[in-house]
């Protein structure tokens, strides 16, 4: 989990800080399964009872006879455990920072008999195991990517979701991190290191499978403490409100325009011949992550294309020593191409939005606006959780689309 507090987007945009590689020849790891290692992995521990909503209790790591569960007859051990509880707590791990597309690498399933890791990678069907969880309260930590992720990869949506980003919000917590809560509500502080980690590798490393299991060992316990809270306060109805609609809203495609992906953060400013040159180098940049299934960082990061596409225009190439030979050709030649472009063939400017707010959807924001902090200073909540600004501006412009964009405890606040 890249404790999703801080809400880490993995997408093929991915991370444009990490460091480039040149990927030409590089092959795969096979992947082996990791099995009978549980007398030396168990490690039990007990959350203390000052911090627990009731009485202290020892969770073990699992009770399987495999870490890493990939075989199927110990998946089929898994399901009975699962289908006598109500509420399960899960989290995944990908390999987005490693891949081209990415997948899903490792599942981890916390249940009050023990902390499981499933290996999605071994050649099982995961059909039944989805099943099962999918008519559970299924207990997450900022749910849209995993829902995301799980319903890509085995078809899955939850009847029901707890997600603790959500109930920590409601309760005006601001520090809502994994990490962050975990250390307020346990005194427990985790161990970081494994986020940026490759899942798709075998084995995983102690540290890995530590850090995996770590990542939903305290969420039953955690929902547990923030649904008294929600119920104390009067806000758990709220909540199912808000879990509700991010079960849906996972379910809607995020559909990337392929004629104006190209128009990265920091691009806005580039015209004519640059934003020809630019946007030749980012579909050249695409083919090659493809082509070698590594993210499209490791080739060029954002910032390079755009500073390459300046460069260009100004009579300059950059060299990049990462680069083979093959690929520097092809790079100075896709280059080339995209200065010989006639002006008619660059890409439209794109024109600013003529369509201003009149005064009367000025002033309904503004009514919406005062309501809205009012309500959350009252509440001690962050006025943007009960609506962004710009939710509010579309709002203001038509108001049909409140039901669209709120959900009821946040028109009712806002007065719709």
């Amino acid at each position: 989990m890249p404790h999703r507090g801080e809400e880490m987007t993995k997408h093929n945009e991915k991370n444009d800080e990490a460091p480039m590689t040149n990927d030409e020849g590089s092959t795969n790891v096979q992947m082996t399964n990791r099995t009978s290692q549980s007398s030396t992995r168990n490690s039990d521990f007990v959350i203390p009872s000052s911090f627990n909503a009731s009485p202290a209790r020892t969770i073990r790591h699992s009770s399987l006879s495999e870490i890493l569960i990939a075989s199927a007859t110990v998946l089929a051990d898994l399901l009975p455990l699962i289908e006598r509880n109500a509420r399960v707590a899960v989290d995944t791990e990908a390999d987005s920072l490693h891949c081209y597309r990415e997948k899903l690498c490792l599942l981890q399933v916390s249940l009050p008999e023990g902390d499981f890791l499933v290996d999605p990678l071994a050649e099982n069907d995961l059909a039944p195991l989805a099943n099962t969880l999918a008519q559970k309260e299924i207990v997450l930590h900022g749910a849209d990517y995993d829902l995301r992720l799980l319903r890509r990869a085995l078809n899955f949506q939850p009847a029901h979701l707890f997600d603790t980003v959500i109930a920590a919000r409601l309760l005006g917590v601001r520090g809502f991190s994994y990490a962050a809560l975990v250390e307020k509500y346990f005194g427990i502080q985790l161990v970081k290191g494994s986020q940026k980690a490759n899942w798709a590798l075998r084995p995983l490393s102690p540290k890995m499978e530590e850090y995996a299991r770590n990542d939903t060992h305290y969420l039953l316990p955690l929902a547990e403490k923030l649904e008294i809270q929600l119920i104390e306060r009067g806000r758990f109805e709220w909540f199912q409100q808000s879990c509700e609609r991010a079960i849906v809203s996972a379910t809607i495609d995020r559909e990337r325009d392929a004629e104006e992906a190209w128009r990265i953060r920091g691009s806005g400013l580039i015209r004519g011949r640059e934003a020809a040159i630019l946007r030749a180098l980012w579909h050249w940049r695409d083919r090659e992550a493809e082509r070698f299934d590594r993210p499209s960082f490791h080739v060029l990061r954002n910032d390079q294309l755009i500073e390459t596409a300046r460069a260009v225009s100004r009579g300059e190439t950059p060299q990049f020593r990462h680069f083979s030979e093959r690929r520097a050709r092809d790079f100075q030649a896709t280059i080339n191409a995209a200065v010989a472009l006639k002006e008619e063939d660059w890409p439209e400017t794109r024109k600013r939005r003529a369509d201003r707010p009149t005064r009367e959807m000025e002033r309904a924001a503004e009514a919406m606006r005062k309501r809205r902090d009012q309500a959350a200073s009252e509440l001690k909540i962050e006025p943007s959780f009960i609506a962004p600004r710009a939710t509010i501006d579309a709002i203001a412009a038509d108001r049909a689309r409140a039901e669209q964009l709120l959900v009821p405890w946040q028109r009712t606040l806002l007065g719709l």
